[in-house]
């Protein structure tokens, strides 16, 4: 009798902790205080306890304690800049994207947690336009531009973005209208020799993949609508075969028909999901490389998935723009300086 007992409760705990019947609780988010009203669209997570953010005015946020406090470290200088984009790799380096034609698009590195930065790229060209940075290792990163003379722009780094140089790569023409949407510094990503980017704007929304660090490219067209403000806003790459995609049409962001897709061959087919979100999502990352579940989020709620992308259920309303996740353990970002971590 005894043991029947010990083996009921313990039953019972299960139940409890999974939310009834086995299923999972629905996550939420717990909101952070960061201190900043800017809009915060570039988001690194590093661990369970540091974590940047990126935005308008210039502004750079950074926690080392898990989100209890936040530090503002942004260049100073930069306020009329928007960092779109930023790339942590622990607690004290990063690299930041600032967005815009012409010399709006740069680069800036801190190697001391954001006590100081040094610029290492100026775009000089007025045609040119960066959306996103990806680094694929400590050292060996890209960043993305949108067409230039019918062709993505590219630049290259192999000493942690200290120095970029265009690099001349093999790509397929852009179509007409065609470009990357710089909403979440996630139109790019990388992982080893493997990288990928997303886009919209032309007559279909399409992956371009490489497999040798950006020399060489392929791409191809997937289900996502596209249109002037509409495409994929978002990619997220578990490993070399299984990715995600979502967006939508920013100018609509209360539906987007197929704003989500999968891939299972490193983007060479893609499949809408078939739950998708129905709503612009602008951000999505895998909670870790060894199961299923990943998150969506845009500025009218977040959804998640635990399924590989194939459905999506909505669990939150609140607007955020950036979604990223470290060690199991993910974070999101986005208007008034919202952050929040994943319960």
């Amino acid at each position: 009798m005894t043991n029947r007992i010990v083996a009921i409760v313990l039953g019972l705990a299960v139940v409890a902790t999974t939310g009834g019947f086995g299923r999972p609780e629905a996550p939420s988010w717990k909101l952070l205080d960061t201190g900043s009203t800017a809009r915060l669209r570039g988001l690194s997570a590093v661990s369970d306890r540091v974590a940047w953010a990126s935005g308008t005015e210039g502004t750079v946020v950074r926690t080392a304690d898990g989100g209890r406090t936040w530090r503002s470290v942004g260049p100073p200088g930069t306020e009329a800049l928007q960092f779109r984009d930023i790339e942590a790799f622990d607690a004290h380096h990063a690299a930041i994207l600032s967005i815009g034609n012409g010399e709006d698009s740069r680069v800036y590195l801190t190697d001391d947690g954001g006590r100081s930065w040094t610029e290492t790229y100026r775009n000089t060209d007025p045609a040119a336009f960066y959306d996103c940075l990806a680094f694929s290792d400590r050292r060996h990163g890209l960043a993305l531009g949108d067409p230039v003379n019918g062709h993505f722009q590219l630049l290259a780094t192999n000493d942690g973005g200290r120095h970029w140089s265009p690099l001349a790569a093999d790509l397929p023409p852009a179509l007409d209208g065609e470009f990357a949407f710089a909403a979440s510094g996630t139109c790019l990503v990388a992982a080893g020799r493997d990288a990928w980017f997303a886009t919209g704007g032309g007559a279909s929304s399409r992956v371009f993949h490489s497999t040798d660090g950006g020399r060489r490219w392929t791409v191809a067209t997937t289900p996502l609508p596209s249109g002037p403000s509409a495409g994929i806003y978002s990619l997220a790459f578990r490993d070399r075969t299984h990715g995600l995609a979502v967006g939508g049409d920013y100018a609509a962001p209360t539906t987007a028909p197929d704003g989500a897709a999968t891939t299972r061959d490193g983007g060479r087919t893609w499949t809408v999901a078939r739950t998708v979100p129905g709503e612009y999502r602008s951000g999505a990352a895998w909670r870790n490389g060894h199961d299923d579940t990943a998150y969506a989020v845009g500025p009218t709620g977040s959804d998640w998935t635990r399924d590989g992308g194939r459905t999506w259920t909505r669990f939150d309303t609140g607007s955020f723009d950036s979604v990223a996740c470290a060690a199991g353990v993910c974070w999101a970002s986005g208007e008034q300086g919202r952050i929040a971590r994943l319960r």
